[in-house]
């Protein structure tokens, strides 16, 4: 393996990931560079859909939305004033006794607050922090099937693979969906949809997965916390995919929607490797998952701003996974 890790293939795919970032250019206005809510965010969890939505920010994102809990609500706004937080959400324990939670008008209007959000929104992240509340999980469902029939980006992570696994038809066929489970969550969702993992282990599986849900992209995470880093970047990449598609800057549209959605994978992903290798670096084994967020600008530079060969030279980067579409 070469000094820097990286194999060749990898070097033209994060130039081709070059392609889709949006210049800074002095026509653009507010949210042209990417409008992202992420819906999670319960009682129990406050922290990774923080993560998440400020990963987003970070990366790039004009605009980042949180839609939880009221009781994560106030907690996460504490944590900072850069998100626009929305306490739409409701566990099914916090309606209220004159209301049942089974009752089709309260879910009706919970989700309706909520999907009311999306005509101002280009991409979802569903899952941080969402848990597994009845009603929680009934009202993410809703909201995906809204951001789907809008033709919005569509991330599904943690506890939202819940629904995918009871429901493939959510995502199936979707080119607009990119799924990031860990191991566990991979597991399940090959279960679920009677894939078998016996066959080949790592991608082989992953490819399996993919095409029994009819092609929607697969990206991976490895720890709790480094994955809602991935997640945010990712929701950003996906805005600048619908960017791209627009045509808000001249570019040669070479891009296909296909392999639009496998580099915001690949490149988000990458961000996500660098971040941590950069936070590792400085904190070592004491590192948390809040140490990489500060590093999400230094990556960016480094891997789709700076020269390339020169950039990467000092980093002993594992070999990336390259995506089927991108083969």
């Amino acid at each position: 393996m070469a000094a820097t890790g990286l194999s060749q293939r990898t070097r033209e795919i994060l130039l081709q990931v070059r392609k889709m970032i949006p210049p800074l250019l002095d026509k653009f206005h507010k949210g042209q560079m990417g409008r992202v809510a992420v819906v999670g965010g319960c009682e129990d969890y406050t922290g990774a859909p923080f993560f998440s939505a400020n990963a987003s920010a970070l990366l790039g994102a004009d605009l980042s939305h949180i839609i939880c809990e009221p009781g994560a609500a106030t907690v996460i706004k504490s944590y900072s004033p850069n998100l626009m937080v929305h306490p739409y959400l409701k566990q099914s324990n916090h309606i209220s006794a004159d209301s049942t939670s089974a009752s089709d008008s309260d879910e009706d209007s919970i989700a309706k607050r909520a999907i009311a959000l999306l005509d101002r929104l280009h991409v979802i992240v569903v899952g941080p922090g969402l848990g597994r509340d009845a009603l929680m999980q009934r009202t993410a469902a809703r909201i995906v099937k809204a951001a789907r029939d809008r033709g919005m980006g569509i991330v599904v992570d943690a506890d939202a693979l819940l629904l995918v696994a009871a429901d493939p038809a959510l995502v199936r066929s979707y080119p607009g969906a990119v799924l990031t489970p860990n191991v566990v969550e991979f597991a399940r969702l090959c279960d679920a949809l009677g894939v078998d993992t016996t066959a080949g282990a790592g991608t082989g599986a992953c490819e399996r997965l993919a095409k029994e849900l009819g092609g929607v992209t697969g990206g991976k995470k490895r720890s709790g916390g480094q994955g809602d880093t991935l997640t945010g970047c990712l929701g950003t990449f996906l805005a600048w995919k619908k960017a791209y598609m627009d045509r808000l800057w001249d570019h040669d549209g070479s891009l296909s929607e296909e392999e639009l959605t496998a580099l915001a994978a690949f490149g988000a992903s990458a961000v996500t490797r660098m971040c941590s290798k950069l936070a590792f670096e400085e904190k070592g084994r004491h590192m948390q998952a809040s140490d990489l967020q500060p590093q999400i600008q230094r990556a960016f530079r480094i891997l789709f701003e700076d020269d390339l060969e020169v950039s990467v030279a000092a980093l002993d980067l594992a070999p990336s996974v390259v995506p089927a579409a991108l083969s």
